[in-house]
């Protein structure tokens, strides 16, 4: 026991003295602050003109609105250089579009318990606004079976479409405001990230129960039923299905349904109302809910076209749209993951595609209206029907499965949760899991035992490379976390010195010679990013700890913001300077020389 480490000056024999490394550690500016990273975020991201320097030319750098107008409306920038051969793909692409969206529309509508025209409505004014402001090429906007059933099963709650439609329809145009204007408010801010709290196994898990759930929701349309609940959990309804069918059913509705369906295989505001506390929970809900199926749609068919989707404009383009809609009689409108498929597979270009669309869907309205009110319930039924094996994506369940079990935990939350209790809380458990794990991961850490790979210079964990060296006399560990805090720093201190106490054990067993005794700890903190005041305590205690047997702490390759906490709580101090080092090899290396000057590196 008792070898001082020493730094490279004192141990090199051969060639001119170099600088300690350490120093080169300690005196590092410090970090900016918080207030300093604050203002720099906004700078870059809320007030950056990178768009615009990114977008300007010769001619237009000298026109600040302009540029300006060019980052919020996309549309002058790609509409400059428009061809007629574009046009020719996307007005194809748009009526073979139409031809898909009308039908649809109007079954959503009947979906979110509103009369078809407000579907139709829905699938003209905010496609045309997100053609002038959207950064995805295929999107194809309008209403969508998750997003109906979403605001069918929460404002339901709020008011009874049958027996006061009237303010039912306020509701959903109010929500659907809130709505915009949060997906405004977060791309404004630069919160795109928000988005992907939602992984992609609970959509996959919220998706299947939310398409099982619409399905039994228009077993009324198909038989016909008078009574039915208002309830969207699966118990409820099938218990009212079953109730129902022995007392009246329309066979007549159920074979009209069921023949349009194998066809189809084949083939305004209320902010004084008292609930508006709920509307704004509703709104925010759906805001998060539509941006996620919308970007992840736009990601996926941009990744085709090889270009990149702009997840800030998005939001932006889409609050603006739904902000209009619900001054036009609108509600919640997004990205259709199966219009867009039809979209992508029509050929269009541009969002010229959704314009094309949302005039023939304006057509429809004047010549069609008529018609289009008498459609029976069972036909309505029968398309919202055609839908949904869409949404229920088993291949992709059985490869999350195989992925990862956590992830598909996620996803069984989220499929029981809608299934047999509501939306809200299948998202609930479906977040929860994954925030828990996320917690889970950072409160319990792994820390990991390094040995040096012969021959090289690298340290790998040795339950990975079992082939790794270990140096007699010396523990290698790395702290596997990001952050070390109140939440964890305890729990990492006792599993160090656990560590310890298990090589010294071994030591004990083995009846090592006292020069091959552990006598340095060196403690790798390149994951380490930030540390509270917990964090330093904790290692303050495993210093102390540590020189009461004899054993020296020493620190490699510490972050920034790490030295700098580590100077204002003057723990470099206690540590001694000479203890940290700038990678581990390095801090290995003295440690040999200091016991052999003559002993070859491992």
């Amino acid at each position: 026991m008792g070898i001082e480490l020493q730094n490279h000056q004192s141990h090199q024999e051969d060639g001119p003295a170099e600088e300690p490394t350490s120093r080169w550690l300690l005196n590092t500016p410090e970090p900016p602050s918080m207030w300093q990273e604050l203002v720099g975020y906004i700078r870059k991201n809320v007030l950056s003109k990178k768009d615009n320097r990114r977008n300007k030319t010769k001619n237009s750098s000298s026109n600040p609105v302009y540029s300006c107008l060019k980052s919020v409306f996309p549309i002058l920038i790609w509409g400059r250089q428009y061809k007629l051969n574009l046009f020719k793909k996307d007005l194809m692409a748009g009526l073979t579009l139409a031809s898909l969206c009308i039908p649809q529309s109007i079954g959503y509508a009947n979906l979110a318990g509103l009369d078809p025209e407000y579907g139709l409505y829905t699938s003209v004014v905010p496609p045309l606004i997100y053609s002038t402001m959207g950064s995805s090429r295929e999107l194809a906007i309008g209403p969508v079976a998750v997003v109906s059933l979403l605001l069918s099963s929460m404002v339901r709650d709020l008011e009874d479409p049958v027996t006061d439609p009237i303010a039912y329809r306020k509701i959903v145009f109010t929500v659907t405001f809130f709505a915009g204007a949060f997906q405004a408010i977060f791309g404004l801010f630069r919160l795109g990230f928000l988005v992907d709290f939602l992984s992609h196994a609970a959509l996959v898990g919220f998706m299947a129960g939310a398409a099982i759930v619409i399905g039994l929701q228009q077993l009324k349309g198909l038989f016909g039923l008078s009574h039915f609940t208002n309830k969207t959990d699966v118990v409820s309804v099938l218990s009212s299905v079953f109730h129902s069918l022995h007392h009246s059913w329309q066979p007549l509705n159920f074979v009209i349904g069921s023949s349009f369906l194998i066809f189809i295989l084949l083939a305004r505001f209320l902010f004084n109302s008292p609930h508006l506390g709920h509307i704004v929970k509703i709104g925010l809900i759906s805001a998060i809910i539509a941006l996620t199926e919308a970007i992840a749609v736009g990601r996926s068919f941009a990744t085709i076209k090889g270009y990149r989707l702009d997840g800030n404009k998005e939001m932006m383009a889409m609050g603006c749209m739904n902000i209009a809609g619900s001054l036009t009689s609108c509600y919640v409108a997004t990205g259709s993951f199966s219009r867009t498929a039809v979209n992508f597979s029509a050929g269009c270009e541009t969002v010229v595609s959704n314009i094309v669309m949302a005039i023939t869907v304006m057509i429809s309205l004047q010549v069609l209206t008529r018609f289009l009110y008498f459609t029976p319930t069972a036909i309505l039924a029968s398309i919202i029907l055609s839908a949904l094996p869409g949404l229920i994506d088993i291949s992709g369940a059985i490869h999350i499965w195989k992925l990862d079990k956590l992830d598909f935990l996620v996803l069984a939350a989220a499929f029981f949760g809608v299934l047999f209790a509501s939306v809200e809380i299948g998202l609930l458990l479906a977040v929860g899991i994954s925030f828990a794990r996320i917690m889970l991961s950072s409160i319990r850490p792994n820390i990991e035992a390094l040995g040096r790979l012969s021959k090289t210079d690298i340290f790998g964990d040795i339950n990975q490379y079992p082939m790794a060296i270990k140096t007699p006399g010396l523990l290698t560990l790395r702290i596997s976390s990001p952050l070390l805090c109140f939440a964890n720093a305890n729990f990492i201190r006792d599993r160090i010195l656990n560590s310890v106490s298990e090589v010294e054990e071994e030591d004990n067993e083995q009846e090592v010679k006292n020069d091959k005794v552990l006598q340095v700890l060196i403690l790798d903190m390149s994951c380490v990013m930030g540390i509270d005041t917990s964090g330093v305590v904790a290692l303050e205690e495993l210093h102390q700890e540590l020189a009461s047997n004899d054993i020296r702490l020493v620190i490699a390759s510490p972050r920034w913001r790490i030295l700098h906490k580590l100077k204002r709580a003057k723990l470099e101090d206690k540590v001694k300077q000479e203890n940290i080092f700038m990678t581990v090899g390095e801090a290995v290396d003295v440690y040999v020389r200091a016991r052999s000057p003559s002993h070859d590196l491992c």
